[in-house]
């Protein structure tokens, strides 16, 4: 008991005092970590215990509404501190005489932090896309496509096929158009172009086509083959067909092309590139 008194009597754990202070700073800063770490554990195990086919959690709310309690969790452990250590009440007290030029000051300052905020709060309520769905962007002169990782207060995070993270901020993706891949349907429609030369049999070459991607295990339908074009050096042929989602489309396009040269070289169908006749002429003495 008297170990106890001691201890109660300490100045370790009286908040006016610099070492009271220290003391509970690391309290709270402990505390404080600990609620962040049970919120973010809480909003996985939720999402584990809802996913299915049909979700009842959606992971884009999900994500958003546990940084905000996180946020709110953190402010209200820094007022609670500052409410208990009659210094920072003391200085709260003489800020608050500053508010109105500080606020101008930070309003000045984050006005695209706070455009980027309004903006994920906008894509929350709108939802023009969710965690996980495969959109098409535009940025820097091209476009991109992959799949939705994250969306935070401030940014959206996309994974592309090639594993490449493209963070956008909220603000941009929520002026810009996008392409939602997934949406509803995630299946789509994919043209492949092969150029054959001019000599070449067009219906050989297209049944070949036709019968390799029927073969391939993840065109859904081919549709068709027709000609597209007449270049300079080449007949165009493109195969359409209906793929799961983009990235099989990616996959298929890329084992057709290697299968189709294969079978075009032993079926005598030319592969033309551009040439040019070089003719010399002699002066007659």
């Amino acid at each position: 008991m008297a170990f106890i008194e001691r201890i109660l009597k300490s100045e370790f754990i009286k908040p006016e005092t610099f070492p009271g202070a220290i003391f509970y700073g690391f309290v709270f800063l402990i505390l404080a970590w600990l609620g962040g770490r049970a919120i973010r554990f809480a909003s996985g195990q939720l999402q584990k215990f809802y996913r299915g086919e049909n979700d009842l959690v959606d992971r884009t709310t999900l994500a958003f509404i546990t940084q905000l309690f996180r946020i709110g969790f953190y402010l209200v452990m820094a007022t609670l501190y500052a409410h208990l250590i009659p210094e920072l009440r003391s200085i709260g007290t003489v800020l608050l005489t500053g508010v109105s030029i500080v606020s101008v000051i930070v309003a000045l300052a984050a006005q695209n932090t706070l455009g980027n905020l309004i903006a994920g709060v906008s894509l929350l309520l709108y939802r023009p896309f969710n965690v996980g769905d495969r959109l098409q962007v535009y940025t820097f002169n091209q476009t991109e496509t992959g799949e939705v990782e994250s969306v935070t207060l401030g940014y959206t995070v996309l994974k592309t096929f090639d594993n490449r993270r493209i963070v956008f901020p909220n603000s941009s993706m929520a002026s810009q158009v996008t392409i939602n891949l997934t949406t509803k349907d995630p299946r789509l429609i994919t043209t492949i172009p092969f150029g054959i030369g001019y000599q070449s049999d067009i219906q050989k070459a297209r049944q070949i086509l036709l019968d390799l991607a029927k073969r391939h295990p993840l065109v859904l339908e081919a549709v068709d083959c027709p000609v597209t074009k007449l270049g300079d050096y080449s007949i165009t042929v493109s195969l359409r067909i209906w793929c799961g989602n983009g990235l099989d489309a990616k996959k298929i396009e890329f084992d057709l092309y290697e299968q189709a040269k294969t079978l075009f070289d032993q079926e005598g169908i030319e592969i033309p590139f551009p040439s040019q006749n070089v003719i010399l002429k002699r002066n007659n003495e």
